[in-house]
């Protein structure tokens, strides 16, 4: 199976070892959805969030996570039962991965894992590279939080998308509106270490270059979720365009662009944030008719 991993590595350009360890955290997130496709995970679930959106419309930054929510509320969902298909799924290309799930200290319809193996091991696998593993202390972890929503806010629209490698499978995912709704909704809601998260602002103006319409439902129903708007109230595009506008002015932006340059190979796409930059692109925001 090494030759299917050769043959992933080759898109990257790999120019230091951030760059190898990040290909790498890239290559076994694709294999784990693939595990997860052939468990019949995505029956049950959806894809979304920025790994759904590097993979499948091919945003330009890494992204560290993989964000599953369910289609339907199930309080009882196991996701343990799906972690030996990720186990075996990544055995079968001689990865050496485990994974655990994180155990719950509040009350929450989020459920959450974290895949695991040694960096040194699955460097060597994947570069042969012995000089460069040195480089790596020998009991450092390679790392990815897998997270679902037990609970999902309604609206969501679902659509079916398949990749090629490691070997052809299928994932259901979000469609592009509902993946815009959710972001927008982190935008003007995620309180991330206190400030907003650099790599929500990236995202959006990757949706509005794209000329994404935004899922109004999906985004009312987050917003109420989330105490932002109450129940009965109205709320329709132009007041989606106030309150990111009343988000923007408040946006420390040196902050939120030190939070996206470890993840990006052109921090000069940044170099006009600014509280009038993103009100301006803001005026080009419509919904679905």
């Amino acid at each position: 199976m090494k030759n299917v991993i050769e043959q992933m590595l080759a898109k990257y350009e790999l120019k230091s070892d951030y760059d190898r360890v990040n290909a790498l955290k890239e290559i076994i997130q694709e294999i784990t959805l693939s595990g997860l496709s052939r468990g019949g995970f995505f029956k049950k679930a959806a894809f979304y969030g920025g790994t759904a959106l590097r993979v499948f419309y091919g945003l330009d930054r890494f992204s560290e996570d993989l964000d599953f929510s369910l289609i339907e509320k199930d309080e009882k969902f196991d996701l343990s039962k799906w972690f030996a298909a990720i186990e075996n799924e990544a055995a079968a290309y001689g990865l050496k991965l485990s994974v655990e799930q994180k155990v719950k200290t509040t009350d929450s319809a989020i459920k959450s894992a974290f895949l695991k193996g040694n960096t040194r091991e699955h460097l060597l696998i994947f570069y042969d590279d012995s000089g460069m593993v040195n480089h790596f202390h020998g009991n450092e972890l390679i790392k990815i939080k897998f997270e679902i929503d037990t609970d999902p806010p309604k609206g969501a629209f679902f659509e079916k998308k398949y990749r090629l490698l490691p070997a052809p499978y299928e994932v259901n995912i979000y469609d592009e509106a509902s993946l815009f709704a959710g972001k927008i909704h982190a935008v003007i809601c995620r309180k991330w270490k206190n400030r907003i998260k650099g790599r929500d602002l990236y995202d959006y103006v990757f949706y509005l270059g794209r000329e994404t319409k935004v899922n109004m439902t999906h985004l009312r129903a987050r917003l109420i979720e989330s105490g932002a708007i109450g129940e009965n109230e109205v709320c329709e595009i132009n007041d989606i365009k106030k309150m990111l506008n009343d988000r923007f002015e408040t946006i420390d932006y040196k902050q939120a662009k030190e939070d996206v340059i470890p993840f990006i190979k052109e921090p000069s796409k940044m170099d006009m944030w600014s509280t009038e930059f993103f009100k301006q692109i803001t005026e080009g925001l419509t919904d679905l008719k």
